[in-house]
């Protein structure tokens, strides 16, 4: 998770959200060997053409099957710390009005995602990226788009004190709510046993959302395909994984979640066409970052639409013409472009029954936010025969 890669010719060569290619799959002008921008790609490869076994072989190489759980030695797995984690990732309480769950931005019964350009908050608010998919999260070099949280502990405490998405004040206020619950601060002290009265804090919230989403990594076709059964991916997704690899896709788009390992520029070639996002520039105040992104895992992106760090982009096909175009200078035809969708489409997990199942939460606590004050003492009443007491302001 913390690997540490050096940068090269600009970029971070070595996790958020979800979404396709921020900064996508290509080489930089000057390394591609003389290609003109808006050539046209080659031909995809045909049932008839293709050597499965070796397009199999060269995949294994590549890309490989990601784990189950992703871990994190200073964040050990535990039964009752997913459970935790689980319950307070669908609670809304962790937000100022009660409104607003990891759950609202990134729903598990949609792939991890809100299907929408950029997320509502507390109060209707927006931000200004596009919400990425939680699945697979754990795995990305960095998390957010402009890379600005180590892992997924550190990236479960930003949402929580924005103030346009859940707009908690502070540590303590959330930490106060919390205390306030008396199911979760049995479910605290459960997964985190050393820390006995204390253990309900701001980072141990954190590191239980982190665990239940170092668990959110289910498997797809591509990965049964790979692993031998050759009926899990249809033709015409074989054939666009062949493709993927001859476009050149996989400069950027490699490893096991096809991305997530490296910034790169949006652009690269020809410029975007958008350019108010300066991407990590705004994080870092070097101007070598200006439109660099995290490159974004490509799994489930069939499902996690609208696409890209401003969520402009509706359509996938639309979205890998783009990213052919302006990352490496080519041009694909309706073709080539459904059967690089098709292989996309094959990267969609197949999700287990339960998956998106919200649990029970803890009920509030017996004592009110804000307790009404004490009713005062009824008066005296007067002794018999004497005159009555007027009432105040008669």
């Amino acid at each position: 998770m913390k690997t540490m890669w050096k940068r090269r010719s600009g970029a971070l060569v070595l996790a958020g959200s979800i979404a396709l290619v921020a900064g996508g799959c290509g080489k930089k002008a000057e390394e591609k060997g003389g290609e003109a921008a808006g050539e046209k790609a080659a031909e995809p490869a045909t049932p008839a053409t293709l050597d499965p076994a070796a397009l199999r072989a060269k995949a294994k190489a590549l890309f490989g099957t990601p784990p189950a759980v992703y871990e994190n030695k200073e964040n050990p797995q535990s039964e009752a710390k997913v459970a935790l984690g689980r319950t307070l990732f669908f609670d809304p309480r962790l937000s100022k009005d009660d409104t607003i769950s990891c759950n609202s931005c990134h729903k598990l019964e949609n792939f991890g995602v809100d299907g929408e350009p950029t997320s509502k908050g507390v109060g209707g608010g927006r931000g200004d990226r596009n919400s990425p998919t939680v699945l697979f999260s754990a795995g990305h070099f960095r998390q957010f788009w402009d890379g600005r949280a180590v892992d997924v502990e550190e990236q479960a405490k930003g949402p929580v004190l924005n103030p346009v998405e859940m707009a908690m004040p502070d540590a303590g206020a959330v930490e106060a709510k919390l205390q306030a619950i008396p199911g979760y601060v049995t479910m605290f002290k459960a997964a985190f046993p050393q820390a006995g009265d204390n253990a309900v804090t701001f980072d141990n919230m954190a590191k239980a959302i982190a665990s239940f989403e170092r668990t959110l990594n289910p498997p797809a076709p591509f990965d049964a395909w790979l692993g031998g059964k050759d009926d899990a991916m249809g033709e015409d997704a074989v054939a666009g994984l062949q493709a993927f690899v001859d476009t050149g896709c996989t400069t950027c788009h490699n490893g096991p979640l096809f991305g997530a390992r490296i910034y790169q520029k949006l652009g690269l070639v020809e410029p975007w066409p958008s350019t108010e996002d300066i991407g990590r520039e705004k994080e870092t105040g070097k101007a070598e970052d200006k439109f660099f992104f995290k490159v974004p895992s490509l799994r489930n992106i069939a499902k996690t639409g609208p696409y890209f760090h401003d969520g402009k982009t509706a359509d996938l096909a639309a979205a890998v013409k783009l990213m052919a175009k302006h990352q490496l200078g080519k041009e694909l035809d309706d073709g080539q472009t459904g059967k690089l969708v098709a292989f996309l489409g094959a990267l969609t997990s197949e999700i287990p029954a339960g998956f998106a199942d919200a649990p029970e939460r803890p009920a509030d606590g017996p004592v009110p936010a804000n307790p009404a004050p004490e009713a005062a003492p009824a008066p005296a009443a007067a002794p018999e025969g004497a005159a009555p007491t007027p009432p105040t302001g008669g």
